[in-house]
């Protein structure tokens, strides 16, 4: 008895609907952004000038432990009340010298924001959730600051009604049809006068 041949499957466009399948979901599916803050180291010194001395009163300490509790100042405090107690530090122109600062003025309190550092030691044991949200806080309270700079030097330079998260958000808008180099140098002005000195220790 003769044998019968199989009937044979074309599977020559088997390749070109997988290749389809695996573009549609490339382009479909999205990628998840690693959450983390952005920060960079400052350059190497190479002199051996000695690093300047700090006094104690502008040294404004957050400590982190392995519970996840927060010292401020040696005191017991929730991150929510962070960044008004930093703001609250970082304005305070013990010495007179800040002409744009509201603070009490505390001589037992920093000089002026030039001089205010901000020092965050934390444990290996803390968790990352609160390092970030402490980092957030301490940030916050410099852009506030400097967002209330913005809008006083941006009534006279040109730029009102624009914070300084704004300001950078235009410089780096490039459908922005503004003056860049006067943007520019208000952002750096606010920047030298109230400088990010944030500063950390394990």
């Amino acid at each position: 008895m003769a044998k019968r041949a199989a009937p044979e499957v074309n599977a020559g466009s088997m390749a070109d609907i997988a290749f389809l399948l695996l573009i549609f979901f490339l382009v479909t599916t999205t990628i998840p952004k690693d959450s983390g803050i952005s920060r960079k180291l400052p350059p190497i010194d190479e002199s051996e000038t000695e690093p300047p001395i700090i006094r104690q009163k502008n040294i404004f300490t957050v400590s982190l432990n392995n519970r996840d509790q927060m010292l401020v100042e040696e005191n017991l405090m929730e991150i929510e009340d962070l960044r008004a107690a930093a703001v609250e530090f970082l304005d305070n122109n013990g010495d007179g010298t800040c002409t744009f600062c509201k603070g009490k003025k505390d001589p037992d309190s920093s000089d002026n924001p030039d001089k205010a550092v901000i020092s965050l030691k934390n444990e290996r044991e803390t968790s990352y959730a609160t390092y970030i949200s402490v980092q957030n806080e301490l940030v916050a309270a410099y852009n506030e600051l400097r967002n209330r700079r913005a809008l006083e030097i941006g009534a006279q330079k040109g730029f009102p009604n624009m914070n300084f998260i704004e300001m950078q958000a235009k410089l780096s808008d490039v459908r922005w049809s503004g003056n860049r180099d006067k943007l520019k140098e208000v952002i750096e002005q606010i920047q030298l006068e109230i400088p990010q000195k944030l500063s950390e220790v394990q």
